[in-house]
């Protein structure tokens, strides 16, 4: 059980502030979205300058969650960073780790001036990879309203109004505990949420063995961080990026739910299929729009789009008919699109062995202009280095 926090005296001001930025909080669903928005909050309530956020899982805390303006300052919401898998014990070794187990938020001035008797130690790596150097740090638990760990939340670098590294004070420091553990409760929802989705893809799952949960993950994260590359190169605002994004990965997941209307023979089939089996499987887009009909939010109205969709090309020789081309295919199933195929090709199927690297670079870089969009084809090549690290997180 984590100790419960005492109560503190919040200026009038902060706390409407801190109800405001609550108020956002819980309008994001899904997780990832939830993550960002938290974090970028929290910095902009304290002026850190980076932060990241850990998320109690199996027995440990793993990263993540990460922002850095300095490092990331061309790149704000889109970054391989985001993708790794780096795990902390849930102990008093690290900063993290003493933060989740004793439940209380921690100060640190200079994260390589410790105390030479403190039972933590900072782990220099990140900044000997990424050239940063971190000096103050503010440490919060983010816990259930039951007062069960959900993570932690890490806040680097505090600001002065020029600029300059300075300590975290006492006072944000409490000020920050109090938004964290209302922001518990919003995470908590997100993971809710993000259960019955896994839920809903089991079905999915236990039908097709294609369809795992890694390679949905891998889809999901594709497709935001595709789309995030294209609203940047139209200066979408942030906050429709951020709302977009927060139905998006979501939806893209549930790409092909339309397989549980398939006959197992044809989804477990070892081998190709033939014109006649073909043309059945081709049947699990409409399979799946029916799961999404007469939609009541931007979510169905994603879902839609895109289980309906995905099998669309940019030439117009795709399916269902009647064939939708070039723009008339919607903007997110253009984009789900292009991140299936690719980690169907790269990935081991039942009929197939995953195809080499480059093959598949090639293969997306000819069917730019016939399958799939023109700028998503480009904008998929910049961003290669964040398509590789989320491949390698979500490694099947």
């Amino acid at each position: 059980m984590i100790p419960r926090a005492q109560p503190f005296a919040v200026e009038p001001e902060d706390l409407n502030l801190i109800l405001s930025k609550l108020d956002r909080l819980h309008h994001v669903r899904d997780l990832h979205s939830l993550l960002d928005t938290l974090l970028s909050e929290t910095r902009h309530l304290v002026h850190a300058d980076a932060g990241s956020i850990f998320l109690a899982e199996d027995d440990v805390l793993k990263f993540s969650y990460v922002q850095n303006d300095t490092l990331f300052q061309a790149d704000f919401l889109s970054n391989k960073y985001i993708y790794s898998n780096s795990t902390v014990a849930i102990d008093e070794t690290s900063l993290a780790g003493f933060v989740a187990v004793n439940g209380r938020p921690l100060i640190i001035d200079d994260a390589y001036a410790l105390p030479s008797d403190a039972p933590y130690s900072f782990n220099v790596k990140f900044d000997e990879i990424s050239q940063y150097r971190t000096t103050s740090i503010l440490i919060v638990p983010l816990t259930t309203g039951k007062k069960e760990l959900l993570g932690v939340l890490e806040l680097i670098n505090a600001q002065d109004d020029r600029g300059r590294v300075v300590p975290f004070s006492e006072y944000q420091k409490n000020f920050i505990g109090l938004f964290a553990f209302y922001a518990g409760v919003a995470i908590e929802r997100a993971l809710l949420l993000r259960d019955v989705v896994k839920k809903m893809l089991t079905m999915t799952q236990i039908r097709d063995p294609e369809e795992t949960q890694p390679h949905v993950e891998r889809v999901g994260a594709y497709s935001v961080e595709i789309y995030q590359r294209w609203a940047e190169r139209r200066s979408v605002p942030r906050e429709e990026v951020a709302s977009y994004k927060d139905v998006l990965r979501t939806a893209a997941m549930l790409h092909d739910i339309g397989k549980v209307g398939i006959p197992d023979a044809l989804l477990q089939k070892n081998g190709p299929l033939n014109a006649e089996e073909f043309e059945l499987m081709k049947s699990h887009v409409t399979f799946g729009a029916e799961f999404f009909k007469n939609p009541h939010s931007e979510w169905d109205t994603l879902a839609l789009e895109i289980t309906l969709n995905h099998h669309q090309r940019w030439d117009g020789t795709g399916y269902p008919a009647p064939a939708k081309k070039g723009l008339a295919i919607p903007l997110s199933a253009r984009i789900v699109a292009l991140a299936d195929v690719y980690d169907a090709l790269i990935s081991k199927r039942a009929y197939k062995d995953p195809w080499e690297e480059e093959t598949v670079l090639h293969h997306i870089r000819s069917a730019k202009g016939s399958h799939f969009d023109p700028e998503l084809v480009d904008i998929f090549f910049e961003i290669y280095d964040i398509i590789r690290a989320i491949r390698n997180k979500w490694e099947t």
